[in-house]
């Protein structure tokens, strides 16, 4: 049985990145001959305090704790064949554990954001001075290997590590099968997503407000992530996610919006909403920017929208086509079932560990 450290600041089921990036693989590893320690530094009662607003004596017990923890689990680092890393393994801006670990065992890097821009929680705003962003291009260049989740995070790894793979964020579809939610003769809309990612559901705000006028009582708004979001003009109060009735939840929409400004940040972005609402056979529109462009192919699988009237006009079609909905939905779930599916890529996510654990593997 192969040990592998998971080094991360989540607990399970708690990070979106974390659970689709590598905890829906674990299973599967397990089955495979691997066992695994999941070292997680903020639990359920510091996740308030960490994230909430001021309370600093309290963030600065949570620093220490995990400061000692990480020390432990470095001193034991030899027990391990390898150390998994989503994103980072401690909040600061030191790289130091990591590339510590990596002198001592072998070292796989995950990241799915362009997590080298400076990026600070609200709660967290007077310490962002704390954190560096920098830190990810020396997180990539200790490590033996690095996941990516796609080509435009892939190229900026590769500035500084020649072994970089393109691991997409993928789903689970045998969890994400669309669940009977009772209908009426309205249309759903919706977005899925979390407070800090609202602004990006905002965007499309004009083109929801035109499409209310056009069909009036015909269709209808849900925004899910976010319980304090509420917007007068549309009739919406945010529905709060849990992992228990998730795919429930996602259940209720018919068109499915996955909206994005054009910049640095966002073209890291690996289409995950998106590919959910896809798994549940939901049509999606998403904008083109980044990978959205290549997990969709305009009106074939799902449709692309760049601008307010493109966004109106194919939210119109689909309101307007009922076959056409299915249709389009029906061929999104095949492509997250061919290439963004757990099954998809476990066969090769497996066998970049084996290869990393072979004893004639250097490190």
């Amino acid at each position: 049985m192969k040990k592998v450290l998971i080094w991360v600041l989540h607990r399970q089921d708690r990070s979106p990145s974390q659970r689709f990036r590598f905890e829906q693989y674990l299973s599967f590893l397990e089955e495979n001959g691997y066992s695994f320690e999941y070292a997680y530094l903020i639990d359920k009662n510091d996740d308030k305090i960490f994230y909430g607003g001021g309370n600093y004596f309290g963030k600065f017990k949570i620093l220490i704790k995990s400061l000692l923890k990480r020390w432990r689990e470095l001193s034991k680092a030899k027990k391990y064949d390898l150390v998994f890393v989503q994103r980072e393994c401690f909040m600061l801006g030191a790289a130091y554990f990591e590339c510590r670990m990596a002198k001592k065992t072998k070292l796989i890097y995950d990241f799915d954001d362009a997590i080298w821009l400076h990026a600070v929680s609200d709660g967290n705003k007077a310490l962002g001075f704390l954190k560096d962003a920098s830190k990810t291009s020396r997180l990539i260049k200790c490590a033996h290997l690095v996941f990516a989740g796609n080509q435009y995070l892939a190229d900026y790894a590769k500035q500084f590590n020649a072994k970089v793979e393109i691991i997409p964020t993928t789903v689970d579809t045998d969890k994400f099968r669309r669940q009977e939610f009772p209908k009426n003769d309205k249309i759903c809309i919706g977005w899925s997503g979390s407070f800090s990612t609202i602004p990006h559901f905002d965007s499309a705000i004009q083109a929801l407000l035109e499409i209310k006028a056009k069909y009036n009582d015909k269709v209808y708004f849900k925004v899910i992530g976010d319980p304090n979001y509420k917007n007068e003009a549309l009739n919406i109060v945010g529905t709060p996610w849990t992992a228990e009735d998730e795919v429930w939840q996602l259940s209720e929409i018919d068109i499915g919006l996955m909206p994005l400004p054009d910049d640095e940040w966002t073209r890291g972005k690996c289409g995950l909403k998106g590919l959910t609402y896809m798994a549940l056979g939901i049509p999606t529109i998403m904008s083109p920017v980044g990978v959205n462009s290549e997990i969709i192919r305009d009106a074939e699988n799902g449709f692309l929208a760049k601008d307010t009237a493109q966004w109106v006009e194919k939210i119109s079609l689909l309101i307007e086509n009922e076959k056409l909905r299915y249709e389009i939905g029906e061929r999104g779930r095949e492509t997250v079932l061919n290439k963004f599916s757990v099954h998809a890529q476990k066969e090769r996510y497996l066998a970049f560990f084996d290869q990393l654990c072979k004893p004639e593997s250097l490190i």
